[in-house]
C-alpha cells in the first residue's frame, strides 16, 4: 500500500496541482503585509520556515482586514466572526492570533456602553444621542451646558470620583433637554460609570401600579442608589403628596446623604418648581414639604437655563 505522504506528494507533483501551488504561493508572498512581516523577522525566517509556514500566511492573505471583505458583523467572513488574523512567530514558525475588527471593537463598546446605562420609559432617539450630535451654535446657552457636562467628565477622568453635584437644566418646551441629558448618558457610560435614566411621569405611574405586587420597594431601591441618576422632565407630572414624600422625597435624600449627582431636566425654574409641588393632586397646599424637597434638590445639582425656540415644532416654508 502507498504511504499518505508519497501520495500527497505525487498529487501535489501532479503539473496542474503544481502549478496552482505555485500560483497560489506566489499570490501569499507577494502580500505586502507578508512581506513586511517577513523583513521584520527576517532573523528568525528562512525559505524553510517559509514553506512551513505557508498554510497560516494563505490563511492570512484570503481573510478580511479591517472589515474590507465584510458588509456588517454577521456577514464575517473570517474564521472567527468578529475577528481578523494577525501574523505572529510561534515556537519558530510563522503563525496567526486572532484579534478583534473594527467591528467588533464598537459592537463590544456598545454592549459595555448597554450595560453600564439603564433607561426607563426613555425615547430610543433620545438614549441614541450622543454629545457631539448637540448642536452647540443653535444657541449661547447650549454651549454652556455641553461645556459644564464635560467638565463634569474631565472631573471624574482626573479623580476617578463621580462630582458630587448633576445639573439642573431647565427651559422651555422643546428646547433639547431630554436630548441632551441622554447624550450625556451615553458619555458616562462610554465611560463606565453606571447611569440611570428616568422619565418621571411614567416612572411615578409604574411606582402606584407597583404596590398591588409589591415591588415598588426594590424599584425605588435600585434608581435610588444609581452612581449617576438622571431624572427628565421633573415637573411634568400630576404629583400626589405620597410620589412627592415616599418616593421623589425618598430618592432625593438617599442621594444628597451619599452624595450622589443627580441630573434634571424640567420646564420649570427652581421657583416654578416649588409652586409646583406645593399643591398636591387634590389641591393641599403644603409649602414646607415642598420646600425641603427642593433643599435636596438643590443640594444635587446646579441649575442651568437652556434657552431657545421649541426645535419640535417644524417652521413653515
Amino acid at each position: 500500500m502507498e504511504r499518505i505522504g508519497d501520495a500527497m506528494k505525487r498529487v501535489i507533483n501532479a503539473p496542474k496541482l503544481a502549478a496552482r501551488y505555485d500560483e497560489l504561493r506566489n499570490e501569499v508572498l507577494s502580500n505586502d503585509k507578508v512581506q513586511l512581516f517577513i523583513e521584520e523577522h527576517s532573523e528568525e525566517i528562512d525559505k524553510q520556515v517559509i514553506e512551513r509556514s505557508l498554510n497560516k500566511l494563505y490563511e492570512y492573505t484570503t481573510a478580511s482586514h479591517q472589515c474590507e471583505k465584510c458588509t456588517n458583523l454577521e456577514g464575517c467572513i473570517n474564521v472567527m466572526k468578529g475577528f481578523e488574523p494577525k501574523l505572529i512567530m510561534n515556537q519558530g514558525l510563522i503563525d496567526v492570533t486572532y484579534i478583534r475588527c473594527p467591528r467588533k471593537e464598537i459592537d463590544d463598546e456598545k454592549r459595555a456602553v448597554n450595560k453600564m446605562l439603564d433607561s426607563l420609559y426613555m425615547p430610543k432617539d433620545v438614549m441614541a444621542a450622543t454629545l457631539p450630535d448637540v448642536d452647540i451654535f443653535y444657541d449661547d446657552s447650549r454651549i454652556e451646558l455641553v461645556d459644564m457636562a464635560e467638565q463634569f467628565i474631565t472631573q471624574f477622568e482626573e479623580t476617578g470620583e463621580v462630582p458630587e453635584k448633576g445639573l439642573y437644566i431647565y427651559g422651555e418646551f422643546g428646547t433639547g433637554k431630554s436630548f441632551i441629558l441622554g447624550a450625556l448618558a451615553n458619555e458616562l457610560a462610554s465611560r463606565q460609570i453606571r447611569t440611570v435614566v428616568v422619565y418621571l411621569p411614567e416612572f411615578l405611574r409604574e411606582i402606584k401600579q407597583s404596590i398591588s405586587d409589591n415591588s415598588h420597594n426594590e424599584k425605588i431601591e435600585f434608581v435610588k442608589k444609581a452612581k449617576v441618576l438622571m431624572i427628565d422632565d421633573i415637573g411634568a407630572e400630576s404629583m400626589t403628596a405620597w410620589a412627592r414624600d415616599e418616593v421623589l422625597g425618598t430618592i432625593l435624600q438617599y442621594r444628597m446623604a451619599d452624595q450622589l449627582p443627580t441630573f434634571f431636566t424640567s420646564n420649570f425654574t427652581l421657583d416654578q418648581l416649588q409652586n409646583h409641588l406645593t399643591f398636591s393632586q387634590r389641591g393641599e397646599k403644603e409649602p414646607v414639604k415642598a420646600a425641603r424637597v427642593m433643599e435636596r434638590i438643590k443640594m444635587i445639582s446646579d441649575p442651568v437655563e437652556l434657552k431657545g425656540n421649541n426645535r419640535r415644532v417644524k417652521k413653515k416654508e
